[in-house]
C-alpha cells in the first residue's frame, strides 16, 4: 500500500506542548493514580475529565469547522491522541465523537444536529452502539430487531448484544430492521434512541477480565419519534458502513500500543532467567525488534489513512481502515502477548481486586501486573469487535485484489 507523507506543520511542537500542559494542570490527580494502577475508574471522574477536555474543544478537533469541530490535520489528531496517552489518560470514549457525530453531520437533519453534536462536543450525553445481535455479529446484516412504524412512532422490538457502556448511555445510535423485502440490507435503518425510553432493559455481561463494560440491551414495544430516523428508511446499511470506517481507525490507539511496548522491555530488563535478564535473550530481543517495526508499520498506515480521509473530505476509505484495523489489533494482541509470557516467570496469578479503587494489597509479581493480565484478556477481542478479522481480509481482497 502506498504510505503518504504527512507535511510538517510548523505549529505541531507548541500543540503538543498545550496538550501536555493541559493534562497536567487539569487531569484530576486520584483519576491519574487509577490510571497508573491500571483501577477501573467511576463514570462521574471520567465525564468530569471529558467536559474538561471537551471545553477545550478537543474531544471533537477532527471534526470539520463547519461542524463545530477544529478541522485538525491528521498529524494534529495523532499528536492530541499520542500526548492524552502518554499523559495517562483514559481514552475518549469514540461512540458519540467517532461514530455518531460524523454519521448525524454527515447524514442528520438540521434539527438532529442541533440536538445532538453541541452534547456530543461538550460530553453533555453518552452514546452506545446498538449493532450486533445474538444472531447477527460478523454477519449484521441478518440483524432482526424490528421498527415498525405507527404514526409518528417507530415501535421497536428486539435485542442488541456486547453493548459497550449501555449501562452509562444516555442515546444509543441503533440499526433495525424497517422492511424484509429485497436483500436483507436494503432493509435496515439507523434510528437513534433515548436510553431512558420506557421499554429499553439493560442487562450486564461479565466479561473474561470479571470486569463489566459489556451489556445486553432489550426492546419491549419501545416508541421511538420517527424525527429521530437518520437519513431515509432503509438506507441504513449506507449509513452503517460510513461508522464502521471510522470505528476501526478509532479502535487502534498508537500512545497505549507505545505504553504496552516500553512496559515490555521494562518488564524484559527486570525479568531473569538462568541468571541473566530476559532483554539479553536473542528471541525476546528479536521479538521486541519486530514488534518495533510492526508499531512503525502501524503509525504509517495511520497517517496514511487519515490523510486519505482528508482528502475526501471527511470520509475514511474501508480498504485503508480494514487494514489499519487488521494490522493495528494483531500488534495490540503480539505486544500483550509478549507481557504475558514475560510475567508468567514470576508466577504471576490474576489479581482481580487490585483493580478495585482504593485497593492496597500486595501485588503478586511486578507492580501493574494485574492492569497488564486486564489488557490481555481485554484485547484478546481485538480481532472480533468492530469487524473481525476475516471480515477486514474479506475487505481488502476485494478492494485491492477484485477476490
Amino acid at each position: 500500500m502506498f504510505i503518504r507523507s504527512v507535511a510538517h506543520d510548523t505549529t505541531l511542537d507548541a500543540f503538543r506542548e498545550e496538550v501536555r500542559a493541559f493534562c497536567e494542570e487539569e487531569m484530576p490527580a486520584e483519576m491519574r493514580l487509577k490510571r497508573t494502577s491500571g483501577q477501573h475508574i467511576e463514570k462521574a471522574e471520567y465525564d468530569l475529565w471529558l467536559k474538561r477536555l471537551g471545553s477545550k474543544g478537543w474531544l471533537t478537533g477532527k471534526w470539520p469547522k463547519e461542524h463545530g469541530g477544529l478541522g485538525w490535520s491528521p498529524a494534529h489528531f495523532l499528536a492530541f491522541c499520542e500526548e492524552l496517552g502518554r499523559a495517562g489518560s483514559p481514552p475518549v470514549p469514540p461512540f458519540g465523537t467517532t461514530m455518531a457525530g460524523p454519521v448525524i453531520y454527515t447524514f442528520g437533519t438540521e434539527e438532529q444536529k442541533k440536538q445532538h453534536l453541541p452534547a456530543i462536543m461538550k460530553n453533555d450525553a453518552w452514546w452506545c452502539q446498538g449493532y450486533s445481535e445474538p444472531g447477527a455479529g460478523s454477519d449484521l446484516a441478518s440483524l432482526k430487531t424490528k421498527a415498525v412504524r405507527d404514526g409518528d412512532d417507530y415501535v421497536v422490538n428486539g435485542q442488541k448484544i456486547w453493548t459497550s457502556l449501555a449501562h452509562w448511555a444516555d442515546w444509543m445510535f441503533c440499526l433495525v430492521r424497517t422492511s424484509t423485502e429485497g436483500k436483507k440490507q436494503q432493509g435496515i435503518s439507523f434510528l437513534l434512541i433515548d436510553m431512558k425510553t420506557p421499554g429499553i432493559t439493560v442487562r450486564p455481561i461479565i466479561a473474561i477480565t470479571l470486569g463489566h463494560h459489556l451489556n445486553e440491551v432489550f426492546f419491549d414495544n419501545v416508541r421511538v419519534p420517527a424525527s429521530n430516523l437518520i437519513g431515509e428508511e432503509g438506507k441504513g446499511w449506507t449509513y452503517a458502513k460510513f461508522l464502521l470506517a471510522n470505528e476501526r481507525v478509532g479502535n487502534v490507539d498508537i500512545a497505549k500500543f507505545e505504553h504496552y511496548l516500553e512496559e515490555l522491555k521494562k518488564l524484559l530488563a527486570v525479568t531473569k532467567e538462568g541468571g541473566r535478564p530476559l532483554s539479553e535473550d536473542p528471541a525476546f530481543k528479536r521479538r521486541v525488534a519486530e514488534l518495533e517495526v510492526g508499531l512503525a508499520g502501524v503509525k504509517a498506515l495511520m497517517a496514511d489513512q487519515l490523510a486519505a480521509e482528508r482528502e475526501q473530505g471527511g470520509a475514511p476509505t474501508m480498504m485503508g481502515a480494514a487494514a489499519l484495523k487488521l494490522r493495528g489489533t494483531e500488534l495490540q494482541q503480539g505486544i500483550l502477548q509478549g507481557l504475558v509470557d514475560v510475567l508468567g516467570r514470576h508466577g504471576m496469578v490474576y489479581q482481580t481486586d487490585a483493580l478495585a479503587p482504593g485497593w492496597n494489597g500486595e501485588p503478586i509479581g511486578p507492580e501493574g501486573s494485574a492492569a497488564l493480565v486486564y489488557e490481555h484478556l481485554y484485547r484478546r477481542a481485538a480481532t472480533i469487535y468492530g469487524g473481525s478479522s476475516e471480515i477486514q481480509k474479506n475487505i481488502i481482497a476485494k478492494g485491492s485484489l477484485g477476490l
